[in-house]
């Protein structure tokens, strides 16, 4: 179904305005598509202009609405331009899937470069602190919905070898999630986090016995398809989510229940 041909049906977004980070492939872009076609005015990021350009264009030549600025979320002053980018284009923010991040470097730590340790927490914990400080004083004015994309490793006892900074830095945000639900829930504004499983996506790569493998630790017996991620983000940022916050939704095939 198009987006023309959900015009005039209920849409669990309609008139939102949220910012979307780690949009140009994977759940993210999945997210702009799913969040768009449920009548949300899209702020997209990531850093890769020419992809952020096409998915924007496939999203307005269908009816939706979208902006997009390319550049790095571990630079506190791009997130301050996003959230200025939604209130000069659509007036206000309502919400944000702070969804960018990367996996780094595979093995011990008694072996990874600090250099590598770094760069992964400052992509994915210490980026969600620039995204938060940004967004909250513009969700304050009329209440909002944040959600980050975490992982299961790292939390529900979901360790996996040769992924300390990676885990590290999932686990951190969890908490940072739940530090932020309790300090904001008042002010109308509701804080989540996702718990994905092995997804296919460019993170997981393209070797089909890396695949095999990954398929093999969920109950499911299957990788999620980005789409799939994105469906559960909807839920949080949707009215159906409303009494819902500062919890971290696993969204993984069953894995943390196997690793329990």
């Amino acid at each position: 179904m198009t987006m023309q041909q959900r015009k005039g049906m209920t849409m669990e977004l309609k008139g939102k305005t949220i910012i979307i980070t780690g949009a140009s492939s994977g759940i993210g872009a999945s997210a702009a598509l799913l969040f768009a076609s449920e009548g949300a005015n899209l702020v997209l990021g990531a850093r890769r202009a020419a992809e952020l350009n096409q998915l924007t264009g496939q999203i307005t030549q269908s009816n939706g609405r979208a902006v997009c600025l390319a550049g790095d979320v571990t630079d506190e002053a791009y997130a301050h331009r996003l959230v200025d980018l939604a209130r000069s284009e659509y007036g206000r923010l309502d919400g944000a899937f702070n969804n960018a991040g990367m996996m780094g470097e595979i093995g011990p730590v008694a072996e990874m470069s600090a250099a590598n340790w770094t760069e992964v927490i400052t992509t994915n914990l210490t980026s969600a602190f620039f995204s938060a400080k940004a967004q909250i004083p513009a969700l304050v004015e009329q209440g909002g919905v944040l959600v980050f994309t975490s992982s299961f490793v790292g939390v529900d006892n979901g360790g996996m070898p040769g992924m300390g900074a990676y885990a590290a830095s999932k686990a951190g945000l969890v908490g940072l999630v739940r530090s932020l639900a309790a300090d904001h829930a008042a002010e109308g504004i509701r804080v989540n986090a996702l718990l994905p499983g092995g997804t296919r996506t460019a993170m997981a790569g393209d070797d089909p016995d890396t695949h095999d493998f990954i398929a093999g630790l969920h109950p499911m017996k299957r990788m999620g398809e980005p789409k799939e991620i994105a469906q559960a983000a909807l839920f949080l940022m949707s009215d159906r989510a409303s009494f819902v916050t500062g919890t971290a939704m696993s969204v993984d095939g069953g894995i943390s229940a196997r690793l329990l």
